[in-house]
């Protein structure tokens, strides 16, 4: 997020994470509570498109980290939300299979999630995904983000290792894809650990960047339990 409120409770509180709410998930809202340094635009965006998307931070009982999206790339806020605002969560995979709006599936960005969608043996075939960032946001909340030169933001869950030949193969098709439609795809592994980049985890570097609620912490192994940092709760 290029600006972020305050948080509205004590730090020393903010422990852990909703495991009701999950990063990437897109959330109807009844209402956002004003702060005091916001940028102007927050409440216009608000008005027009009530959802925001969960983001990786801490938070205190019954707060869920935000991010709310205006109408270009420089406008967004990070920010906080009560749980009781809360009107309905969109997680990414149930995105899969919804049409975008009309007139709008001539976008490079359908046309490559249709590609996926309807490949069904295809490189994404066993994997529980959906889409995130713009596409994922316009297919949930029914306005137009994405634009020609929009990438294709992929969220993949990994709850189990992925081994580093199936990670390159993954990467490989989704750089063929990519190519022939003329589009920028970018998947993330949600890990044990945190959102890792498939092209980093795919490069078998010895280290890789896990951003979670905690922070971002390079690691070796994204699903070893005494290095993963879990965004959620302990139980989760």
């Amino acid at each position: 997020m290029r600006v972020r409120a305050a948080p509205p409770f004590d730090t020393t509180h903010a422990l852990s994470c909703d495991a009701r709410w999950r990063p990437h998930d897109l959330l109807r809202l009844r209402r956002l509570p004003a702060f005091d340094d916001e940028p102007a635009w927050v409440r216009a965006a608000v008005e027009r498109t009530p959802y925001a998307v969960v983001r990786r931070a801490l938070a205190a009982e019954d707060f869920v980290a935000i991010g709310v999206r205006g109408a270009g790339r420089a406008q967004r806020y990070g920010t906080w939300v009560h749980a009781e605002d809360i009107v309905a969560a969109v997680p990414p995979e149930t995105l899969v299979r919804t049409a975008p709006p009309a007139g709008r599936d001539a976008l490079s960005a359908f046309v490559a999630l249709h590609a996926l969608q309807g490949d069904t043996a295809g490189p994404l075939a066993g994997f529980v995904w959906g889409p995130t960032g713009s596409t994922g946001f316009e297919l949930a909340a029914r306005v137009p983000t994405v634009n020609e030169s929009s990438d294709l933001d992929l969220l993949i869950r990994t709850p189990e290792p992925l081994a580093r030949d199936c990670a390159l193969a993954l990467l490989d098709q989704l750089r063929a894809l990519a190519q022939r439609i003329g589009i920028r795809v970018d998947a993330q592994l949600e890990t044990p650990a945190g959102g890792v980049a498939l092209a980093e985890w795919a490069a078998d570097k010895a280290r890789v960047m896990a951003r979670n609620a905690r922070g971002p912490q390079l690691i070796a192994d994204p699903w070893e339990r005494d290095t993963a940092r879990i965004d959620h709760n302990d139980d989760t």
